[in-house]
């Protein structure tokens, strides 16, 4: 008996994932969310989001998340808490293997299109301290989170242009920056380094190490140490945010599917990678913005290239229901 096809098998429930399963599942679509053991993505780490539209007053990371999920189940979206360990889309139907499965030919699930928002995470140190701070000063996105630190001290930690640039955006709030790196030389572009060696409120801390972020409930300083005398002193700072790089998630398509230098997946037309059928969403894929409504906004246009691309191949018809809509049937209509 022949396994069931879905027409969009989504990989990933961040804030991509989530929206491309609304806009698949609201198009009448079949669609299926692996979330992952750690569903909802680093938004689940995160305690306040204040830079989201539409929640005036901030809302807990968990929160948006369990309301994405609720939104995209709301309109039959089937949600999947498995990690997926192996693909094949060598041919179509594509086939997933959930973690436990064996990952043999036995149990695969087929997909008529795959939607890939496994999303990227912050590198770092590895301290414990790091781990225990994460999210009470400890940070890895001075975008999100420099608001918080206005009027305050806080450091960074790294030598390319991420560091530069989170240290420019934390200067435009805290009242003292410390760049620490772990050599003299840096691997920033000349532009961005001149930039930050310009800007007043932030110190240069190079042949340094941090060996240990201090504080109990929250940042109280961070503990260095010079790489060439191997002198210790202490730091007195409100907070910490590491900027050595993102890793992506992509090992499960490597040799599959085309990625960059540094593992992120490319995106050859629209949201399509260089597999016709299979789509990249959110941090996966962007080396750039790396922010939630940024991420929700390609699981978007993902989740409408799916439906048109399986139109151009036959595969999909609009909902017969007239309170289900696709993108392009309101277009269509619109215009008609």
């Amino acid at each position: 008996m022949p396994e069931k096809t879905y027409d969009v098998v989504i990989i990933g429930s961040g804030p991509a994932g989530y929206t491309a399963a609304l806009y698949a599942a609201r198009a009448n679509l079949q669609t299926l969310v692996f979330q992952g053991f750690e569903s909802g993505g680093q938004l689940m780490l995160t305690s306040d989001v204040e830079n989201y539209p539409g929640y005036k007053d901030g809302v807990q990371g968990p929160e948006m998340m369990d309301e994405f999920e609720e939104q995209a189940a709301r309109f039959g979206a089937e949600m999947r808490p498995d990690n997926v360990e192996r693909v094949d889309l060598s041919g179509r139907p594509f086939r997933l293997w959930a973690e436990g499965s064996g990952a043999g030919e036995e149990e695969p699930v087929l997909a008529k299109t795959v939607v890939i928002a496994t999303g990227a995470q912050a590198k770092w140190l590895g301290l414990e301290s790091e781990e225990r701070l994460f999210g009470k000063g400890v940070s890895g996105c001075a975008t999100c989170d420099a608001f918080f630190f206005r009027g305050k001290k806080v450091a960074v930690v790294g030598g390319g242009d991420t560091a530069m640039e989170e240290a420019s955006v934390l200067a435009k709030f805290a009242d003292e920056v410390y760049l620490i790196h772990r050599r003299d030389e840096f691997r920033s572009s000349k532009i961005m380094l001149d930039r930050a060696r310009k800007n007043e409120k932030i110190t240069f801390i190079t042949d340094t190490t941090v060996e240990e972020i201090l504080g109990e409930t929250t940042v109280e300083g961070v503990r260095i140490k010079n790489a060439k005398t191997g002198e210790e002193s202490t730091l007195a700072v409100d907070g910490f945010f590491a900027a050595i790089g993102h890793a992506p998630a992509t090992s499960l398509f490597v040799d599959q599917l085309e990625m960059d230098g540094s593992g992120y997946l490319l995106q050859k037309e629209h949201t399509m990678t260089s597999v016709p059928g299979v789509f990249a969403a959110g941090d996966v894929s962007d080396t750039r913005y790396r922010q939630a409504v940024t991420a929700a906004a390609d699981g978007c246009r993902a989740a409408i290239d799916a439906e048109r691309w399986l139109e151009e191949q036959g595969e999909a018809e609009y909902a017969e229901d007239p309170g289900v809509w696709t993108a392009e049937k309101d277009v269509k209509e619109s215009v008609a």
